[in-house]
């Protein structure tokens, strides 16, 4: 008997085959029962007859819950009308582990709850969808610069200084009598790795201390950087473009039946295509106004303006040249109108705002000790990225493209949140948990007394058991 993972079943058709997972679903139609079977790969409908395995194992079947561990044995078969184009006719069941009061039942359920049990919660199709297109994303992203002769160049997660800005540090104790700070970015090494490779990435987890609970932002995410000597700012948004336009198509080619699962509008995703629009931070203020929205001109955009600015346009749109005071210290000047500088932000269509953040930096030693000064850093913190201007300097850029940002625009997720990568990266979920484990505690003692949680056996309760989608919310899909 061959053991196949469900992804090969084709392979198999009208073979004995022996399938290992865990029971999605389970629905019963007199003396047949229909079970969704899960095992990693991905989800098969496994058909048993009472007259094919017999009273006993028909009974065993009967009274199986949700997440049960199982092992199915069985002929597999084309069927265009299964899930997937394929089920499993059953000739005996094997149960590994039963499941008792699985928490995430057919029932509505708000996001704090599921979030709560995300360690669960990423069992359900959607969530798995939402995993295997993270995966292709950041597959694409390495196939991409590998392709382009980039080297991979990874970078420390302990920093001593910031990056980003102070506000945003996370302080780590070093050892007795040093802090040091998980990192914002890789950036600053990864210009030191430019200089000695000419073209680097850097891929890894970054941190930002904000206590912030919008669609847009986590406390750690996963970070793609790239760094190119002898660069310019039209070098960086080239590279950007294409990586994108890239990494889109990739998911697109690859991944079409994840994007079903979450029920994507991939029409939008098809137009996304380099070149991408270009237009000033001047300009995009001028559609802001046009618009009707009050922006001043010299501040940062909020997550409405850059949703207003990105409804403009069917595919992502490149804003260069924003305020030099609201960019980082590295970012090089524009050499002919010097208050503004020579970065670039990446929004992404349908109001998921920035996606990449870059620019070209700067090059000349006098006027970064200069800036080192204006944002109150430590010049002694940076005296290594000095010497990067005194032997040897050269233009150069690079850019950060964030990939749970990527990931939820390619899905079409409400929030970050929800991104199954994000597992507790966001602010306040501590008291979730201690909810999660005094429930846990409450079902244990009940169990232990002997109360049955099990659903009546009605008409409601098998609606629900048959409910192909329980990870959904009021009103709206989650993944």
């Amino acid at each position: 008997m061959t053991t196949v993972y469900i992804e090969d079943i084709a392979k198999h058709t009208g073979e004995p085959v022996r399938l290992r997972g865990w029971l999605h679903n389970r629905r019963s139609s007199g003396k047949i029962h229909f079970l969704t079977l899960r095992d990693g790969s991905g989800f098969i409908q496994c058909v048993m007859s009472k007259q094919a395995v017999g009273d006993a194992m028909f009974e065993t079947a009967d009274h199986l819950a949700q997440e049960s561990a199982i092992i199915v044995t069985g002929t597999a078969r084309a069927d265009a009308r299964a899930p997937g184009g394929f089920e499993v006719d059953v000739a005996s069941l094997e149960v590994v582990s039963e499941a008792k009061d699985y928490p995430i039942t057919p029932k509505e359920h708000g996001v704090d709850y599921l979030m709560d049990r995300r360690h669960l919660w990423i069992r359900s199709q959607r969530q798995q969808a939402v995993l295997r297109i993270r995966h292709e994303v950041i597959n694409a992203v390495r196939d991409f610069f590998n392709g382009k002769g980039f080297i991979l160049a990874d970078t420390p997660i302990f920093t001593p200084a910031a990056c980003e800005g102070t506000t945003t540090l996370f302080p780590v104790q070093y050892f007795e009598d040093t802090t040091a700070y998980l990192t914002q970015s890789g950036q600053l090494y990864n210009e030191a790795n430019a200089m000695a490779l000419g073209r680097v990435y850097a891929f890894g987890p970054t941190f930002r201390a904000e206590k912030s609970k919008t669609r847009r932002h986590l406390t750690e995410f996963w970070m793609v950087e790239p760094e190119m000597a002898y660069a310019t700012l039209d070098d960086v948004i080239t590279l950007s473009e294409e990586l994108v336009a890239y990494v889109v198509g990739r998911v697109l080619e690859k991944r079409k039946p994840e994007l079903k699962v979450l029920e994507r509008d991939t029409a939008k995703l098809e137009k996304v295509k380099a070149p991408f629009p270009r237009i000033s931070y001047d300009e995009a203020v001028a559609i802001l106004h046009q618009k009707g929205i009050a922006f001043e001109w010299g501040g940062d955009f909020g997550a409405p303006d850059e949703t207003a600015l990105s409804e403009e346009f069917d595919r992502p749109v490149c804003v260069h040249r924003y305020p030099s005071k609201v960019k980082a210290f590295y970012m090089k000047p524009d050499p002919d109108r010097p208050e503004v500088a020579l970065g670039v932000d990446v929004l992404a269509p349908e109001g998921y705002g920035e996606i990449i953040g870059g620019g070209e930096r700067i090059s000349d030693f006098d006027l970064l000790v200069a800036r080192i000064k204006e944002h109150g850093l430590p010049q002694e913190a940076f005296e290594w990225y000095l010497d990067l201007r005194r032997f040897g300097t050269v233009p150069h850029g690079g850019f950060g493209m964030g990939i749970e940002r990527v990931v939820s625009w390619i899905c079409g997720l409400e929030h970050l949140r929800v991104c199954p990568a994000g597992w507790a990266r966001d602010h306040g979920r501590r008291a979730g948990r201690r909810r999660h484990r005094r429930e846990h505690l409450r079902l244990h003692r009940q169990r232990e007394a002997g109360v049955d949680r099990r659903h009546p056996r009605n008409g409601a309760a098998q609606a629900r058991r048959q409910a192909p989608d329980r990870d959904r919310l009021p009103g709206r899909a989650l993944p």
